[in-house]
């Protein structure tokens, strides 16, 4: 098995085991960029639109509902827990203009050309050729349409991601991660290079920078069991996983830390008609 096959498992099982939580109160911030991307994004009636990465559909229910009754919404993701999850929103809103795959989004079987616009929010980065995925997903765009890439900018939840990995460390320094795959492209000019090194070179590249409250510490561990981190969590066995979270939790409280860096950086091009 190669290594994008076996980050491909790895990526489902960890976001499979986070659905439960992935849309509790305290993880505003999917649907907050979500939408925001849709926003930037001024979708029309009748357009079709690819979700890759959906999550619960936190960009692709409002790209829907953009987009009404004679566009399409496809929604895709590796994590069939959380489609599953997005699938019910979908229903409760009365959507019938959106479709839930399971998959890769290097795999999905359509033609060049296919969408008005494509959507990869918080995904890119877990391919290890991004290029080559911007290619692909560049290829789907018809003449004329939009491709929207969101990431992460950096100190992404700091303080508290610090603090997280300080505790791994200390009970299993062979979980400890200093880096996250979203740092090759967390700054305007490396997710512009990602991007050129694709062959897109025209491109509006916005940096927002935000803050994302965390009214008590328990808010924090929601966070981290509804996000990948859980995938790291999963490896510790009862007693480990016990000390982590006291370890961190208790140095959130008494650092009195009640809120988060959530920078984003938006990436928005358009395709030309010849």
């Amino acid at each position: 098995m190669d290594s994008y096959e076996e980050t491909k498992i790895k990526t489902a099982n960890t976001y499979n085991a986070a659905a439960e939580l992935f849309d509790h109160p305290a993880n505003t911030f999917w649907n907050r960029f979500g939408n925001s991307t849709v926003e930037r994004l001024q979708l029309l009636p009748g357009e079709y639109v690819l979700d890759v990465c959906s999550g619960t559909g936190a960009s692709a229910l409002p790209a829907a509902i953009k987009v009404g009754p004679h566009g399409k919404v496809v929604a895709a993701d590796l994590a069939a827990k959380l489609l599953a999850e997005a699938k019910i929103k979908a229903e409760t809103k009365n959507l019938k203009n959106i479709e839930f795959r399971v998959g890769d989004m290097l795999s999905l079987d359509y033609a060049d050309a296919s969408f008005d616009a494509v959507i990869c929010v918080f995904g890119i980065f877990f391919v290890p050729d991004m290029a080559a995925a911007v290619t692909e997903l560049w290829r789907k765009v018809r003449p004329g349409g939009r491709l929207a890439i969101t990431t992460w900018g950096e100190n992404l939840f700091e303080p508290a991601n610090s603090l997280f990995w300080q505790a791994v460390r200390d009970e299993r320094p062979d979980l400890y991660k200093g880096f996250n795959p979203w740092d090759r492209i967390s700054t305007p000019e490396n997710l512009g290079e990602m991007l050129a090194e694709a062959g897109i070179h025209q491109v509006e590249i916005v940096t927002e920078h935000a803050l994302h409250p965390l009214n008590t510490p328990d808010d924090w561990w929601m966070l981290v069991l509804g996000s990948g981190y859980r995938g790291t969590l999963d490896q510790l066995d009862p007693i480990q996983l016990q000390r982590v979270k006291q370890s961190n939790l208790s140095q959130l409280q008494t650092k009195s830390i009640t809120g988060i860096d959530a920078n984003v950086i938006y990436a928005i091009t358009n395709k030309p008609l010849s």
